[in-house]
């Protein structure tokens, strides 16, 4: 098999080994149905409580907060739908920022196309929300402030405890999409302040198609799935077992690690901005130099497309992405970078690294090298083509 480097980690992730081998019992061993009163789903139900039990210590809540959803996309709708409809006698305005998923930002147009109003808050050129802005905003029919923990593609982090405190003090709950967020930086709860917070869990190693939403002390909040009753009759359909408990084990592990692979990680990614800037001329960072989560780096190359650097990166077989994975099918400008200010040479430029602790140092000098070939190559086909205008001009 061919060897990649694979440098798209915030797309997703390689399942850990000690993840597969947590969740096979439940697909041939103990597959029986959760909701089933005899033995066999009782060792389910077993596996779904203590899987729960785990996600809820990484974020030192009790158990009963975390409802098992299909991934990161299916909590940020229950987020938002779920409080604009349990809450729409007292209003119909929430508040977001331009920044947000597109899980985040599409659910608003579903809002506003059904009555509700939402403010896009603007960042600043490191994609940062602007908390006197956010202050203004809020209006006394404000039921929900929305604003990602880290965002997805250029990897800033916002100041979450200062956003959860003016929205208490206003008497407004707060949601976090902590997708790109959770399982690699701390995250708590309690200190964040947070009232609800989504996660999916093949961002931290576990496996796709499952994720949670976490709900502060049972807020009320109108279900997005009906049916069966499952998740405490807040989220209906037959569990996925196996997945949870992928993702528990996952979770449990990315906690325990998490100092050495935010060291490892933030190493290679300054190392990585080091070689970039020292051999490859007009490439600027995108984002926080300090508060953005370890294993980003957001660069545009000046002069040059995304798209044909991505292709011949990936001809050498190295995996990084022009922006978000989750849209870059629809080859339109990240609303990301196009919200932070930046410049059409930028955007058109802008690639995105993320780099996971088992990535080492010798394929980040690899990667460079590659872009070096890149670089050189493509300016000396310019001075070709300066040099055939010239002989056709004469």
């Amino acid at each position: 098999m061919e060897k990649w480097i694979y440098l798209d980690h915030a797309a997703t992730t390689k399942m850990r080994s000690e993840v597969i081998e947590e969740m096979l019992p439940y697909f041939n061993e103990y597959y029986g149905n959760a909701g089933s009163s005899y033995g066999l789903g009782a060792q389910s139900r077993k596996a779904l409580k203590e899987a729960r039990m785990k996600i809820a210590r990484t974020l030192k809540v009790i158990p009963d907060e975390i409802f098992f959803t299909s991934g990161g996309t299916e909590a940020d709708n229950w987020a938002l739908r779920g409080v604009a409809e349990a809450y729409r006698e007292k209003g119909k305005h929430i508040i977001v920022s331009k920044i947000e998923h597109a899980a985040i930002l599409q659910t608003c147009k579903y809002l506003e196309a059904n009555g509700y109003e939402i403010t896009y808050l603007n960042v600043d050129k490191d994609g940062r929300v602007d908390l006197q802005e956010l202050e203004r905003s809020i209006r006394s029919d404000t039921i929900l402030i929305s604003i990602m923990y880290a965002n997805n593609e250029v990897g800033t982090i916002q100041p979450v405890r200062e956003i959860s405190k003016i929205a208490h003090q206003r008497g407004v709950l707060f949601h976090t999409d902590a997708v790109h967020a959770y399982g690699h930086i701390p995250i708590s709860a309690n200190e964040d302040g947070f009232d609800l917070l989504s996660a999916s869990a093949h961002k931290f190693n576990g496996p796709k198609g499952v994720g949670f939403l976490y709900i502060k002390g049972y807020k009320k909040l109108r279900n997005l799935i009906y049916g069966g009753g499952q998740e405490n009759g807040k989220r209906s359909g037959t569990e996925n077992v196996a997945g949870i408990v992928g993702m528990a084990k996952a979770a449990e592990l990315a906690e325990r690690e998490m100092p050495m692979r935010m060291a490892w990680e933030s190493y290679l990614r300054d190392e990585l901005w080091e070689q970039l800037n020292k051999e490859i001329p007009m490439v600027v960072k995108n984002g926080s130099s300090s508060d953005r989560v370890p294993g980003n780096l957001h660069v545009s190359f000046l002069g040059y497309g995304s798209e044909n650097i991505l292709g011949y990166l990936d001809r050498k077989s190295i995996c990084v992405s022009g922006g978000s994975a989750c849209s870059t099918r629809d080859r339109l400008p990240s609303n990301v970078m196009m919200a932070m200010g930046k410049s059409l040479a930028e955007i058109r430029g802008a690639i995105r690294f993320s780099i996971s602790y088992e990535n080492t140092r010798e394929e980040i000098l690899e990667v460079v090298q590659r872009l070096k070939e890149y670089y050189n190559c493509q300016h000396e086909i310019g001075k070709r083509s300066e040099k055939d205008d010239e002989f056709v001009a004469s």
